[in-house]
């Protein structure tokens, strides 16, 4: 008997991973990668429209800095700034949901809790959501997130917009301390720059 209550309990144990909601899966991700001391990874982004680049990028709340190797880019949770390093010019402005998605891949955070219908599946080590936008005027129409199991950190973010596909991949999450002036521009880092307000 006690060997049968152990086996129901074990497959129960099991059983509760899989139990899970797409949202509750995201709500869990969300708490990781909103860390209120913050986060750094490294990212690739395949688009159809840009081709594929690589870079680093640290987030904080609504806040994020990413670094390629053709731009640096700062965004304080309103203003963004763009630093182009082939002209030496920073375009700054106020950039809509389509645009933070294109750039910061865990904008989803944002973005799941309203809007979205949500569906999972789950695979070896992995959770994949799809969710679509209940509106169908959205610029984003489709998001495919890919979450470890082990540690529900974001692994991957794949989305729909009027122009195609994007696909970014995550590695090398860590938590970290990071400072509130690390997501704003400084004109005196790149005093000959040419600035240009798009707001």
């Amino acid at each position: 008997m006690k060997k049968i209550v152990f086996v129901i309990m074990l497959v129960m144990t099991a059983m509760m991973g899989y139990g899970q909601t797409a949202r509750q899966v995201l709500d869990k991700a969300a708490k990781v990668v909103s860390n209120r001391q913050g986060i750094t990874a490294s990212f690739t982004i395949s688009s159809a429209g840009i081709g594929t680049t690589s870079g680093t990028i640290s987030v904080k709340g609504k806040k994020f800095h990413a670094t390629t190797p053709v731009a640096t880019i700062w965004f304080d949770g309103k203003t963004q700034w763009t630093y182009m390093k082939n002209n030496n010019e920073v375009n700054v402005s106020n950039p809509s949901e389509a645009e933070l998605q294109a750039i910061n891949p865990y904008n989803f955070i944002n973005l799941y809790k309203s809007g979205f219908t949500t569906s999972m599946t789950t695979a070896a080590q992995k959770y994949q959501i799809h969710l679509v936008a209940t509106n169908k005027k959205r610029n984003l129409q489709e998001m495919y997130i890919t979450i470890n199991k082990s540690n529900y950190v974001p692994t991957q973010v794949k989305m729909k917009q009027r122009n195609g596909w994007t696909t970014i991949n995550i590695s090398n999450f860590k938590s970290t301390k990071l400072s509130d002036e690390l997501f704003r521009f400084k004109t005196t880092d790149y005093p000959h720059a040419d600035i240009i307000d798009l707001r």
